[in-house]
């Protein structure tokens, strides 16, 4: 097992050829786009299977009031279509993306404190999920909030705001995922992931 990064794709080509590594899984989260770039080069280079293990991402329910956006500055400028207080929810990284958003108000929950700039009319809450729906709810009318902003991860232990926010008839910016490179092989599920491991020792 190895924590940390490989140097990019050129490292991660190397580590694989030297190790002799027959196949990658990207398991990583589904908005970790340059390490699944990286993987996807550095496997392609070194001649290595690669599959991209990704879990469905959310659908909406009957409802539900959301607009997709395909990115962290698309739903920045959104946020001017909806009421002045705004619950984000996208982790700590991105946040910087609303720094310029200075006509509303943001409740901006993460784990660990953001990175960089912070919109300049903001609470921060740090906190650590699963929360329930009765927290939620609690939470966005304490905070009279508007509308949330959240990443569609597709996480089934973090669908308590969204549930809330249908019951609230709130609006909710939905982030959609970056997309995965063209010609790639996708699983959803680890069942699927190890009979495609299976397959190739077959072979």
């Amino acid at each position: 097992m190895r924590i940390g990064g490989f140097g990019g794709a050129t490292g991660l080509r190397e580590w694989l050829t030297d190790n002799r590594v027959d196949a990658v899984v990207d398991a990583t989260h589904p908005f970790a786009a340059t390490i699944t770039e990286n993987a996807t080069t550095a496997a392609a280079e070194a001649g290595v299977s690669l599959v991209h293990l990704r879990r469905q991402g959310w659908s909406a329910q009957p409802g539900d009031r959301w607009t997709r956006v395909p990115d962290l500055a698309t739903a920045a400028t959104a946020t001017a279509d909806f009421g002045p207080r705004i619950f984000l929810t996208i982790g700590r990284q991105g946040v910087h993306a609303f720094a310029t958003v200075t006509s509303h108000w943001f409740l901006i929950r993460a784990i660990d404190p953001p990175e960089g700039a912070l919109p300049p009319r903001h609470e921060l809450l740090l906190a650590r999920g699963p929360f329930t729906v009765a927290a939620e709810s609690e939470l966005l009318a304490d905070h009279r909030i508007d509308a949330l902003v959240t990443k569609d991860s597709g996480a089934p232990d973090v669908t308590a705001k969204l549930t809330a926010a249908r019951e609230a008839n709130l609006p909710v910016i939905m982030i959609n995922r970056p997309p995965l490179p063209e010609n790639t092989l996708i699983t959803e599920t680890a069942a699927a992931t190890l009979d495609w491991l299976r397959g190739l020792r077959k072979h």
